[in-house]
């Protein structure tokens, strides 16, 4: 893989990340009249819960389902320039123009209204658009083993370098696919948010990580993952390295776990073996998951990694995906009980989500 950095008109970074030394130079100039990046993200402290809330409304303004021939992710042609300023491209990150975090973000650690009772701070952080193929009418379950395993270096390498940023403690890459879930881009395309804070559902797990290994002295997910595989109940795809299952609680009409069978807290970690088995791994749930209802099903998929600095024994990396789509015209809402109380009532068992995964093949 080539990686070459280069930068827009607003000076914001564009990294192509190409398979195999033939690939063209990447020395095409972004010739639009842009205006510098103008965010203005805060981050509030709820008193109530102890989680920080992000405030970002320039992203009212952001490009909303626009039309094919318009799309800003699609390589860019004669008279109609885009996001990616090369003809062509295999994968390619850029920093997003309408960030929910933003380095340059500005103002001082404050509380609200000068009471004291609400922490505030600028909404430091980073937000890059990760774009798996220039191919606008793609999905990832269609790519090749090759460009997966070339998103997932790419992956690697954005994990490595936002890691680096001062004041960024966690790197959460993810892809949102399908109008369901609310993607306003249909172009095949995820998202990398650096963080500057631990994020809620992290803490969550890693404060049960931490108990179950004092009291047992093993790693949970670890253990998890011994017994989905003894048993294989859940268990939908698996290969030397990888194991993609239901999870035993699952909250989702479709909810599939994928784990590495060794410990590491996160992508950069993973071995060249690793990361070619989990494209075979990968590749096998989306085609199962796309066979369920015999459409494209619309998810989110979601890395967990350790945080940057803290409890990064305690992690174990992996990726959960999850879809809303109960049945082919009906979605799972959440509605009282789980956005109310958090608490999760699912329409399906795991083992029969499992069944079905199995059978969508």
């Amino acid at each position: 893989m080539r990686r070459t950095l280069r930068h827009l008109a607003d000076g914001r970074e564009i990294i192509y990340f190409d398979e195999g030394a033939d690939a063209p130079p990447r020395t095409a100039e972004d010739t639009r009249d842009l205006p510098a990046v103008a965010a203005s993200s805060e981050i509030r402290l709820d008193p109530l819960t102890g989680e920080w809330v992000a405030m970002a409304a320039h992203r009212q303004t952001r490009t909303y389902k626009p039309p094919a021939d318009l799309c800003p992710l699609c390589p860019s042609k004669p008279g109609k320039p885009s996001e990616i300023p090369e003809p062509d491209y295999d994968v390619v990150v850029f920093e997003n123009r309408f960030p929910s975090f933003e380095e340059g973000a500005s103002g001082e650690r404050s509380t609200l209204d000068g009471l004291g009772l609400v922490p505030t701070a600028p909404g430091k952080g980073r937000c890059e658009v990760v774009c798996f193929t220039s191919d606008h009418n793609g999905s990832f379950a269609g790519l090749s083993p090759e460009r997966v395993r070339t998103v997932l270096d790419a992956w690697a390498d954005r994990t490595a370098a936002l890691s680096a940023i001062d004041g960024l403690e966690q790197v959460f890459p993810f892809e949102n696919r399908g109008e369901e879930i609310g993607v306003t881009l249909h172009h095949p395309h995820g998202q990398i948010y650096g963080y500057p804070f631990v994020t809620p559902k992290t803490r969550r797990m890693l404060d049960v990580a931490r108990a179950y290994q004092e009291e047992h002295g093993r790693p949970v997910l670890g253990d998890v993952l011994a017994a989905e595989r003894k048993v294989g109940t859940r268990v939908i795809a698996e290969g030397q390295h990888w194991t993609a299952f239901v999870p035993p609680a699952a909250r989702w009409p479709v909810h599939v776990l994928v784990v590495p069978h060794r410990q590491v807290p996160d992508i950069p970690a993973l071995t060249d073996a690793e990361r070619d088995d989990f494209a075979e791994v990968y590749l096998d749930v989306l085609r199962r998951c796309d066979g369920l209802y015999d459409r494209p099903l619309p998810y989110i998929a979601a890395w967990h990694q350790a945080p940057v600095r803290i409890d990064r024994e305690l992690g174990w990396l992996h990726l959960e995906l999850f879809s809303i789509l109960r049945a082919p015209d009906k979605l799972k809402y959440l509605a009282g009980s789980e956005s109310g109380e958090a608490v999760w009532i699912n329409d399906a068992t795991p083992e029969q989500i499992a069944d079905r995964l199995r059978a969508g093949a």
